[in-house]
């Protein structure tokens, strides 16, 4: 049986690893942008569980975020605190449902873009087809040929349309 006396030194040492962690960048807020081909022996199926796992996640570790995802190509935006951000880049580069993953852009930042999100989950559409091209640097859409600005424009854009869409059907809604 414990010793009664050795559970403060228990909840010391907690107390201490958890100061520890805030000095090692836990208030540090990283936005991490990647991009990754789609490893085609997944099923549309394996996406979808794939996003819900990652909303679950990232709600539980703070992490906020946008993904966009084409029949291709993953491209995603991510936030939190640098340590749980760094863990989950370890375990990106891991994941072989995916390939050829790129960081686009791993920068420290004062407010997060993708606040209102565990994780959106964008998929351009046909309807996109004008921003596709706008945001491309050719006739056919390969994010490993865009720059850094307009990767992050253009899922600021699709999130835009999202949005207002979302927005426009709300609207109807209650019409």
């Amino acid at each position: 049986m414990a010793n009664q006396s050795e559970y403060p030194m228990e909840l010391a040492e907690l107390s201490e690893k958890q100061t520890s962690n805030r000095q090692q960048g836990e208030r540090i807020i990283l936005r991490l942008t990647y991009i990754s081909r789609h490893n085609p022996d997944n099923k549309n199926i394996e996406v979808t569980r794939i996003l819900a796992q990652a909303q679950r996640n990232n709600e539980r570790n703070g992490i906020t975020g946008a993904l966009v995802i084409n029949e291709d190509y993953f491209i995603q935006s991510i936030e939190g605190a640098r340590p749980v951000i760094n863990e989950l880049l370890r375990k990106l580069v891991k994941d072989d449902r995916h390939f050829s993953l790129q960081v686009i852009e791993c920068t420290e930042i004062e407010q997060r873009r993708w606040s209102k999100w565990s994780m959106k989950h964008l998929t351009p559409s046909e309807q996109d087809t004008e921003h596709v091209r706008k945001f491309s640097a050719g006739k056919d859409f390969n994010p490993y040929l865009m720059s850094t600005s307009q990767i992050v424009n253009f899922i600021e854009t699709l999130s835009e349309i999202q949005e207002q869409r979302t927005s426009a059907t709300t609207d109807l809604s209650f019409q």
